[in-house]
């Protein structure tokens, strides 16, 4: 395992893929089992390294929400205090989403044409293929 200073300025994930992979899958009550069965001082990485990429977010306030503040605090700096402040703002102000796609806003396509376009006046290929039939007809 990394130490923490190599882990936060190598960028490197403090725990294996698999887990990692677990948290972004798991469901809000499942969540907390999985946070729980790592090391604090690891946590608090990982809740760092989660909160420098954007579509970890959700997961990094989540994972924060178990921290000490001075554990993220010692290991992020002033980036740790806005993360802890974040994600007990969040368990307050709001319930948690149902997966890290819950707060994401859905998609919605356009019921309209994106610009209208005047017709094609077929005239002007009238001319072009009248006076290419004129050509033609002169050289042979």
């Amino acid at each position: 395992m990394w130490s923490s200073r190599q882990a936060f300025e190598n960028d490197f994930c403090p725990v294996q893929e698999d887990l990692l992979g677990a948290m972004y899958r798991a469901s809000e009550h499942g969540l907390p089992q999985l946070v729980e069965s790592v090391s604090s001082d690891v946590r608090a990485m990982l809740a760092l390294f989660c909160y420098r990429r954007s579509h970890l977010h959700s997961l990094a306030i989540a994972i924060a929400a178990s921290c000490d503040e001075r554990e993220l605090y010692q290991l992020g700096g002033r980036v740790g205090s806005t993360l802890y402040a974040l994600s007990h703002e969040t368990t307050v102000s709001r319930p948690a989403a149902s997966s890290s796609y819950g707060n994401r806003k859905a998609i919605t396509l356009s019921t309209k044409p994106l610009s209208t376009f005047t017709p094609i006046d077929d005239d002007l290929d009238d001319e072009i293929e009248a006076d290419e039939k004129a050509r033609v007809h002169v050289t042979a």
